[in-house]
């Protein structure tokens, strides 16, 4: 059982003691003396307890084969990606493993706890940790590859500088080459219009779809090919908004992509 409030957690041992006499309870955390740690954990492992009660130090623990069942208080409170790696610290052996997610009523949790929820629960085949890391990535806030929120060395430099930087990156290690970081990149001409060019949210909802869009919008090579895309979008996902539009007179708006 997972209670990640150290002042608490003896409380929450006592509780399970009163409701299962039988079971064998251990209490482990961060703040306990080394080789105290070390030890519960070694019992835990050899089943000299059958109940451990602990704090997220088993997060990247040792491997408990025995260990069927994880039982996770305020799941609200966690990471979408921490979800992730505590649910996967049962089931490391060829036991059907169990893991439930305790939190409060939907009223009382806040709307990116309860997108977290419906994301770790909606995940549980093989190979969810990239959908679930996408999924925390948006929930989070920590920047879109391609938005107007941007964060890290994207946000430093801009998003076409960095993809420049990169594809050359690319070339050059594919060439044999080693990156010429110093070298000056071909100047030219930049002009900011200060206008939306994104593709919305709402009009294209998963973000994998915007992004291979992007990257074929990025790829046209000529206003015919650009026509083609536009007919595409508008048959897929409807009219196109504004951020996709372009005017060609005060007066007369044309879509593009």
């Amino acid at each position: 059982m997972l209670h990640n409030e150290v002042k608490t957690i003896e409380n929450s041992a006592e509780k399970i003691r009163e409701l299962i006499p039988e079971a064998r309870v251990a209490v482990a955390h961060g703040q306990l003396p080394e080789r105290s740690l070390e030890r519960i954990m070694s019992d835990f492992y050899h089943r000299r307890f059958n109940v451990l009660v602990c704090s997220t130090i088993i997060e990247t623990g040792i491997d408990v084969p025995s260990a069927n069942t994880i039982i996770i208080e305020r799941a609200d409170k966690f990471g979408l990606a921490q979800l992730h790696q505590l649910r996967g610290r049962v089931g490391r052996s060829h036991h059907q493993a169990y893991a439930y997610l305790l939190t409060p009523p939907p009223k009382a949790m806040t709307r990116d706890a309860i997108k977290r929820l419906e994301a770790i629960s909606a995940s549980d085949d093989l190979g969810a940790g990239f959908t679930l890391a996408s999924h925390d990535m948006e929930i989070r806030g920590a920047g879109e590859l391609l938005g107007d929120e941007q964060s890290g060395q994207m946000e430093t430099i801009g998003y076409t500088l960095y993809m420049e930087m990169l594809d050359r990156a690319v070339k050059a290690i594919r060439a044999g080459k080693t990156p010429n970081i110093d070298a000056p990149f071909n100047t030219g001409v930049e002009i900011s219009l200060n206008l939306p060019a994104l593709i919305p949210n709402d009009y294209i909802h998963d973000v994998q779809q915007r992004l291979v869009m992007y990257k074929r919008i990025a790829n046209t090579q000529s206003d015919s090919e650009l026509k083609e895309l536009q007919v595409e979008l508008i048959d897929r996902f409807g009219l196109l908004p504004a951020p996709l539009k372009k005017s060609n007179s005060p007066n007369q708006a044309s879509p593009s992509c």
